[in-house]
């Protein structure tokens, strides 16, 4: 035993040496009854068998286990816990002094209880109080440094020794019969020994300044500087988790902290300044949530905790990498919070894990209930940074920890709204596209709508994570939809989604159907057809506002924007306005609107002014005005009093009941003549255009005769791209159609209509307007003396020549159209009509060639009782042939035979066609009488010198001569020059004449046949030079 009792260190020699020469001057002073509490433990020692054994491997457990490498936290644990029962600011200093470990604090010193508290394995002095330890036995942590810790306070200290503790033991064996178990025990245990149970007085008092210090002599295996060194890491979380502790020393370096009043604790370092914010809370347990905890720790039923987040000179959060749950000292529980959670949660004897009980969900649910309140306490820009991004747990605490906040942070109001309050995410909504002034005018219209910068992409990630509902631009667009706003407000909508329009090219479709304010008032959805007031416009703008015109879409001019150009909106200077479909369909529908009971002149008005900026519209001639009775007519139906076109106007015309009426002069009085004009009130003669016509134009004189004739005349070609005519030629009076020429040609407009080709004015005039009783293609001009006998020169009605010819009075022999050739053949026909036979000819050529070209309609002709024939005599037409073959005319009367030239010239069958007759070559058979000589073209004499002469080849082929050519007819026999028979064998007396006919029409050179003949007279050079 006394071997045991002898074994020990230098620094336990120390030990006993200390507290022997105590002895030698007497017994200390023991205010903490130290010596009952040996007794007692000595007493337990001796009469159990086991509990030496169970007290030596309590504290190894301590030792190596739950309280290793805690020193320093253990030791400001229960500083802070002195310093706020005091209530007095916690201050730690940690010093080395002669090799020992010098640890003072102030706060509540050390007292009895305290000191049995520390003898005490697994008792904590501390129930009845809320302190930050669970049990009193953090102070296990020194044996990690010291064989012999000692504490002093103003009353005195106590001691603990391993050396004195084995002397105590081995004393054991000197008292006893038999060897105690603890004796045996310490043999056993190579003499370790349960420091802290047994204690002992001493009379050192702290440093002044402090309530207590606790001095711990480093054993020799324990490197003094590393362990300063260590502890000053630890410092800053120590701060952060004891609120109580305001000052920590380690050697040199001074620690402090500051808290204030918006919960920002300010840590100075000897390096730097830290900021932290913190959010704190603490609370009982349920009695429920206990079950399965020690009495020790039901008796400590408190809990408390501290979120901590460290923030930058400008209170940005500065989050930290990863973490580790801090209760209060570091766990090994890994977190992934942005936040430093500090917390009073249970945990396993180690300390390193948190026990999974229901006290510890309870501490949990409260983190997560109070981590909204950190972050209200932040800037709303701040805030974002605190929300847990997505990505795997750590641990099952910090999964457990993270759904808890993340659902607590959706729920809790804390999101900045646009309006100044605070909104949950998941009643918040945060714009995809953001600007201030965009939130500024939404703010009122979406519900928890968040402020503009929390749409930034910085902060996407956070409010998707907590469930931010975001508003694309469609949902944009049906959310302002049944707005009632002001224009201005629509135009700053309009300027804050301009930059949206231009960087993103999705949300410009989905634009399209912004609302826009009309400057009558409405409110309608979607730019389509918008028209956006212009210069010159604004008068008009204003007066059809007052009007309802169904689909006239104007755009209010206080909303006007370049973003509406850009989705599709029209500017409407005066001219696109007067343009709007809306505009032109009320102006066609205005005279039903007036009968109905419309004032016709609320429409008339601005479209009057708009007409005077932007000119006349083709369909401005349906708008309705009133007339001189008080009726509404279509402005294309009055008349200004003034008009020079009631000068030749039948007075049928004009009238009540009458096509036409004068305007009323109230209109006048408002609105120039110029303007009416414009619109179609008639002063002369007005054109009408239509483009791309595909039926006759309604109500217009005779359109549909002249639609048909020229459709006929034209074929593929019909119908024109554009139809232009004069209105109301039929209503002029037939005793005034010379100053109606002059009127139409005075006007360039209706000029260029009677100078259209084939159009309808000149059409209509030709055929229907009356000079001198007739219509004007029934006259000539005087100087078309070519064709004097077959029409009339036309009297002096006053009119130029020009005017006349564009009025139809005829300067040329032509054949237009059916009526024209009925009137051609009827004037032939006329035994009155002295008619040269040039004319004749040239009449019947212009007759065939208009039935061959389908100008002219044979079938509806009547065939003529009389015909006029080539020798210029009028015969019946039953006695009349058309001459189609040149050879024919040998056996027929010129008097009888109607011609239009030579067969070259004209196309017999068309005219014969025509005029009912038959072609020559088909009266009857023809027989060649007597016999010939046939020979080749080439050996005739002369002929070949006469084609040299004429520059022309021989032909090849044969005739067949005679000396006298003679042919019977059913009419008796004739003699002919020359012949070419049904099989196309040719024929020629030996004559000049015959033969130069024969050869002529075989080398398809007919008009060559007067040459030929002098030729083959006289087959001489001299001959074509005479």
């Amino acid at each position: 035993m006394s071997d045991s009792a002898d074994t020990g260190t230098a620094g336990e020699a120390s030990d006993r040496s200390l507290t022997e020469g105590d002895r030698s001057g007497g017994d200390p002073p023991d205010p903490f009854d130290t010596a009952e509490l040996r007794a007692a433990v000595l007493a337990s020692w001796r009469g159990s068998p086991t509990r030496f054994r169970e007290d030596a491997n309590a504290e190894e457990d301590l030792r190596l286990g739950g309280y290793r490498d805690r020193l320093l936290v253990e030791l400001a644990q229960n500083a802070s816990d002195a310093a706020r029962t005091a209530g007095v600011p916690g201050r730690l200093s940690v010093r080395l002094v002669d090799g020992e470990l010098r640890v003072a604090n102030t706060g509540r010193p050390l007292d009895a209880t305290g000191v049995a508290g520390l003898t005490a394995l697994r008792a904590s002095p501390k129930r009845a109080e809320p302190s930050v330890g669970r049990f009193g036995v953090g102070f296990a942590a020194v044996l990690a440094v010291t064989d012999a810790p000692r504490l002093a306070t103003a009353e005195g200290g106590v001691a603990f020794s391993a050396a004195r503790t084995r002397d105590e033991v081995a004393a054991l064996a000197e008292s006893s019969e038999e060897t105690p178990a603890a004796v045996r025990e310490l043999a056993a245990r190579g003499g370790e020994v349960p420091v802290l149970r047994l204690v002992w007085p001493t009379d050192e008092r702290p440093p002044e300044g402090f309530d207590t210090e606790v001095r711990l002599p480093l054993r020799e295996d324990v490197d003094p500087g590393g362990l300063l060194a260590y502890m000053a890491e630890q410092v800053v979380d120590l701060l952060l988790a004891l609120p109580s502790l305001c000052e920590v020393t380690i050697g040199d370096r001074h620690y402090s902290s500051a808290g204030s009043t918006d919960d920002r604790m300010v840590i100075r370092t000897p390096d730097t300044t830290r900021t932290w914010l913190t959010e704190r809370a603490t609370g009982e347990w349920p009695e429920s949530t206990l079950t399965g905890v020690g009495v020790e720790q039901r008796s400590h039923a408190r809990w408390w905790l501290c979120w901590a987040v460290e923030l930058d000179g400008d209170g940005a959060v500065l989050p930290p990498s990863t973490d580790v749950l801090h209760a209060p000292t570091p766990t090994e529980e890994r977190l992934s919070l942005p936040a430093r959670l500090l917390a009073g949660v249970p945990v396993e004897p180690d300390r390193r894990r948190v026990s999974d009980s229901p006290a510890t969900a309870v501490v949990l649910d409260q983190a997560a209930h109070t981590y909204p309140e950190l972050l209200s306490r932040l800037d709303p820009l701040e805030r974002t940074a605190l929300v847990p991004e997505p990505g795997f747990p750590l641990s099952d605490t910090d999964e457990r920890l993270r759904e808890a906040v993340v659902q607590r942070l959706r729920e809790s109001a804390w999101l900045g709204a646009a309006d100044g309050s605070t909104v949950a995410p998941r009643r918040a909504t945060v714009l995809d596209h953001f600007s201030s002034e965009l939130v500024e005018l939404l703010g009122e219209v979406v519900p928890g709508l968040l402020r503009a910068e929390l749409s930034e992409p910085a902060h996407a990630s956070a409010l998707r994570a907590v469930g931010v509902h975001r508003m694309g631009v469609a949902e944009l667009v049906e959310v302002v939809s049944g707005l009632d706003r002001p224009a201005e407000w629509w135009h700053r909508l309009y300027d804050a989604l301009l930059p949206v329009e231009r960087t993103d090219r999705t949300a410009r479709e989905e634009l399209t159907a912004l609302p826009v304010p009309l400057a009558d008032g409405r409110t309608v959805t979607g730019v389509r057809d918008l028209l956006l007031p212009g210069d010159g416009a604004e008068e008009a703008v204003a007066e059809l506002a007052e009007l309802d015109v169904t689909g006239l879409r104007i755009a209010a001019a206080e909303a006007v924007h370049p973003l509406l150009e850009r989705l599709g909106a029209r500017w409407a200077g005066a001219s696109d306005l007067l343009d709007a479909p809306a505009l032109v369909e009320a102006v066609h529908n205005s005279v039903a609107d007036a009968r109905a009971g419309a004032d016709p002149m609320r429409l008339a008005e601005p479209v009057l002014r708009l007409v005077g900026e932007a000119g006349s519209r083709d369909w401005l001639g349906a708008l309705a005005l009133p007339d001189a009775d008080g009726e509404v007519r279509r402005a294309d139906e009055l008349l200004l009093p003034e008009a020079a076109l009631l000068e030749v106007l039948d007075p049928r015309a004009v009238g009540p009941d009458a096509p036409l009426r004068t305007v009323a002069g109230s209109v006048l009085e408002r609105c120039s003549p110029e303007r009416l004009r414009a619109v179609g009130v008639l002063d002369s003669f007005a054109v009408l255009v239509e483009e791309e016509p595909d039926t006759p134009h309604e109500g217009i004189a005779d359109a549909e005769v002249w639609w048909r004739e020229q459709e006929r005349l034209r074929g593929e070609e019909w119908p024109p791209s554009r139809f232009v005519g004069v209105r109301d030629l039929d209503l002029v009076a037939e005793d005034v159609w010379p100053e109606a020429l002059r009127l139409l040609t005075a006007n360039p407009e209706t000029a260029r209509a009677m100078r259209e080709p084939g159009g309808y004015t000149p059409w209509w005039i030709a055929r229907f307007a009356v000079l001198e009783g007739r219509s004007p293609r029934q006259w000539r001009t005087p100087d078309a003396e070519r064709l004097a006998g077959l029409y009339d020169p036309v009297p002096d009605v006053g009119v130029d020549r020009e005017t006349l010819r564009l009025a139809g009075v005829r300067t040329e022999l032509t054949v237009t159209d059916t009526a024209d050739a009925a009137d051609l053949v009827a004037r032939l026909a006329d035994p009155e009509r002295g008619v040269r036979a040039g004319l004749t000819m040239a009449a019947h050529r212009a007759l065939a060639e208009a039935v061959a070209c389908e100008r002219v309609d044979s079938g509806e002709i009547d065939p003529p009782r009389a015909v006029r024939s080539v020798s210029s005599a009028v015969i019946s037409a039953d006695r009349a042939v058309v001459l189609d073959e040149p050879w024919l005319l040998g056996v027929f009367e010129p008097a009888l035979v109607v011609a239009g030239g030579n067969s070259y010239e004209f196309d017999a069958e068309a005219l014969a066609e025509l005029l009912d007759l038959p072609l020559a070559s088909e009266q009857g058979v023809v027989e060649i009488l007597g016999q010939g000589v046939t020979q080749a073209w080439r050996d005739v004499a002369r002929v070949p010198a006469a084609c040299e002469l004429l520059g022309a080849a021989v032909p090849y082929g044969e005739v067949e001569l005679r000396d006298g050519l003679r042919v019977r007819t059913s009419e008796g026999e004739h003699r002919v020059h020359w012949w070419v028979d049904d099989g196309g064998a040719v024929y020629s007396e030996r004559s000049p004449d015959g033969l130069a006919r024969a050869l002529a029409w075989t080398m398809d050179r007919w008009q060559d046949r007067f040459t030929l003949a002098a030729l083959l007279a006289d087959p001489d050079a001299t001959t074509l030079l005479r």
